[in-house]
């Protein structure tokens, strides 16, 4: 059977120092990969480069990069790739959260929930076409396979997100390059959004919770797990597919 071991993999998050991109990096850096990672701040880059490295991770590449340019977007990917002499895997975990309907949240959502996974995909695939192990994951979001009053611009957004996945998937199928997303129901982490409005709007909070099935919010470490499942061999015949990990969440009531 294909196994799960990811040792020695050369890995790229996005958004990876906090969160749900933290908890991936630390999943593989638990696997034994090498790994890239970039988010806007240089001190949390920093403490989780650290965390990644006391987590049993290879090489560990931090660079800030501001993943509305693309520019920037270009220079930690080719940067990232020389320091971990190649790329086998990218991981797409940042986001605007435009949770509003104005200007600004819908432009956020363009900007960085899907043209910053576009265009790092598109800087990544030179080398990833080298890559005995190439993989591509864009984490998406519940948010775009239901409706959600709240959050019109951030589900839009996903939803195209989710759509780009199964058409690049499609495009590089022939290259067997595999291409998935994964679609995180509500997760609680610290300092994230389900952990502030617990304080902040406690009644939605509360009402939220109890529609999961499964009863309360997931953790970051469910959807890392799952990260790790679908980019490593074991998973090397699955393809275009978006894995909803929301314990229920997303079922019919």
């Amino acid at each position: 059977m294909p196994s799960l071991s990811l040792t020695d993999a050369r890995v790229l998050v996005a958004g990876g120092s906090r969160g749900i991109g933290l908890a991936i990096a630390h999943a593989f850096a638990e696997a034994g990969a090498h790994l890239g990672i970039c988010a806007r701040d240089p001190h949390v880059l920093q403490q989780a480069g650290i965390t990644l490295k006391d987590a049993g991770a290879g090489a560990v590449h931090t660079q800030p990069c501001d993943l509305a340019d693309p520019v920037q977007i270009q220079h930690w990917v080719d940067t990232a790739a020389s320091a971990l002499g190649g790329i086998d895997i990218v991981i797409n975990n940042a986001s605007g959260y435009g949770n509003g309907n104005d200007d600004a949240s819908w432009q956020a959502g363009f900007d960085i929930d899907l043209m910053a996974a576009v265009r790092t995909n598109r800087a990544a695939l030179p080398h990833l076409r080298n890559s005995a192990m190439p993989a591509i994951l864009n984490i998406s979001s519940i948010n775009a396979l239901v409706p959600t009053p709240r959050a019109a611009a951030y589900s839009a957004t996903k939803a195209a997100l989710n759509y780009y996945t199964t058409s690049l998937a499609t495009e590089l199928a022939h290259e067997r390059i595999r291409v998935n997303a994964i679609a995180p129901g509500s997760i609680e982490f610290p300092g994230g959004l389900w952990d502030r409005r617990r304080s902040e709007e406690p009644a939605l909070y509360a009402q939220i919770r109890a529609r999961i099935p499964f009863g309360g919010f997931g953790e970051a470490e469910d959807v890392a797990r799952a990260a790790v499942f679908l980019c490593s061999p074991a998973a090397r015949w699955i393809t275009g597919q978006v894995l909803a990990v929301d314990g229920g969440q997303s079922l019919p009531s």
